[in-house]
């Protein structure tokens, strides 16, 4: 028998750097058990480049990563979410679209790395901590037992995640 892929959306409220970092290392690290997607409420139109910096010098590829609406995602067509994880406060703090499927949702805050001043060597360490931070609770992710699991024992562990090192100060809980 054939498992399906899980198909996971990371949201943040510009869709320019944790989104699209999330997103990245779940395409790699989870090929083949998951399809990684990232939107955001209000889309900055453009990729942070120093998110791609970091992307390519830990080997993540870049190729087809894009700012965009979440709306891609709650329209008719769009690919049925199993998970939707918000990694900045203010998305998490949003009111969402009704996702179709009622997919399993929680918060795994992360500082934004856009939002460090200072050298572009302060900058690319901000975006690396993210980096770690969100590889970290991925590969928890990753390693769940999800087709032995039941959806609230899944949900439980994906909210636990949120709440690895690494995590913002707010915890809001996505319903």
């Amino acid at each position: 028998m054939v498992e399906r892929a899980f198909n996971v959306l990371f949201l943040c409220t510009g869709n320019s750097a944790r989104s699209i970092i999330a997103e990245a290392i779940l395409r790699k690290d989870g090929a083949g058990r998951f399809n990684a997607f990232s939107a955001g409420s209000h889309p900055k139109g453009a990729v942070n480049p120093i998110a791609l910096r970091f992307l390519a010098s830990t080997d993540y590829q870049t190729d087809g990563l894009r700012s965009k609406s979440w709306d891609e995602f709650a329209g008719l067509g769009a690919p049925e979410m199993d998970f939707v994880f918000t990694v900045c406060d203010s998305a998490a703090g949003e009111v969402c679209p009704v996702w179709p499927g009622q997919p399993i949702t929680a918060h795994w805050g992360i500082e934004d790395p856009a939002a460090v001043e200072g050298t572009e060597i302060e900058k690319l360490a901000a975006f690396v901590l993210a980096g770690r931070y969100l590889k970290n609770r991925i590969s928890a992710f990753v390693d769940l037992p999800l087709n032995s699991l039941d959806k609230m024992s899944i949900k439980a562990q994906v909210l636990e995640i949120g709440h690895m090192p690494g995590a913002s100060l707010v915890r809001p809980e996505i319903a």
